[in-house]
């Protein structure tokens, strides 16, 4: 079948309004990752993404129908996603619940038949995990959106700055105050700094001009790191 400009704007319009419709659907499920997603979310997902891509490439089906199929499907996502909040037994029935895998380093046969997961993967994702020896395992559960976590037996837990009884500073968040050669006021003001004490911080290290300079960060403690376009050995950094 030949392909004519016709075709070429009809799908091009036609992709658009599908990407348009996708990301309001998407604003309105939430943010989840696909690592994050429950069976359902990712059944709704697939069937979402289906009917946005037969609305797109099959010009002969109505564009109409498409946005509608995801509208419905979006809104019983949202629904779901709802009633989940509010209702524990709804989030059982629709997300699952974590399964027990492993328990006091013994492998639980039952429930890795229940879960439909064998013994290589089990024994792969431990050792990605850092556990080449289950018996170092108190717990291990699949939750609901098929990753695992691990509870290590107390011998092989690792120590804590707590169990050495430490006094660690606690670190802060930073903020980014110049950008690609370009100063954020906004940012500085929430430090409680401005653009001339920014400015005479950076002549004392040596800067006049920004353009060699890729992002400058600022913390609660008044320490200044600079990294420059080039990539150079050294990051110089200023702590007042």
């Amino acid at each position: 079948m030949d392909f004519s400009l016709m075709d070429f704007f009809n799908t091009t319009y036609r992709a658009f309004i599908s990407l348009i419709t996708l990301f309001l659907i998407t604003k309105l499920i939430g943010k989840r990752q696909v690592s994050e997603l429950s069976l359902f979310d990712y059944v709704i997902g697939i069937s979402i993404g289906n009917f946005a891509a037969e609305m797109t490439i099959n010009l002969d089906s109505n564009e109409i129908n498409g946005i509608v199929s995801v509208i419905i499907f979006g809104f019983i996502a949202y629904a779901v996603s709802y009633l989940t909040l509010k209702s524990k037994k709804a989030r059982k029935f629709f997300t699952g619940g974590p399964t027990l895998l492993i328990q006091n380093g013994k492998i639980i046969a039952d429930n890795m038949k229940k879960v439909k997961f064998d013994l290589d993967d089990l024994l792969e994702i431990c050792r990605c995990n850092g556990y080449f020896d289950i018996n170092q395992i108190e717990y291990a559960l699949m939750e609901a959106n098929g990753e695992l976590s691990f509870l290590p037996k107390v011998e092989y837990k690792p120590v804590t700055v707590g169990d050495l009884d430490l006094k660690i500073k606690q670190d802060s968040l930073v903020a980014n105050i110049l950008m690609d050669g370009k100063i954020i006021e906004s940012n500085l003001e929430k430090m409680g700094k401005d653009v001339k004490w920014l400015k005479h911080e950076l002549k004392v290290k040596g800067y006049k001009e920004y353009d060699d300079i890729l992002l400058v960060t600022l913390d609660i403690n008044d320490k200044i790191t600079i990294y420059e376009k080039e990539f150079k050995d050294v990051i110089k950094n200023v702590v007042e």
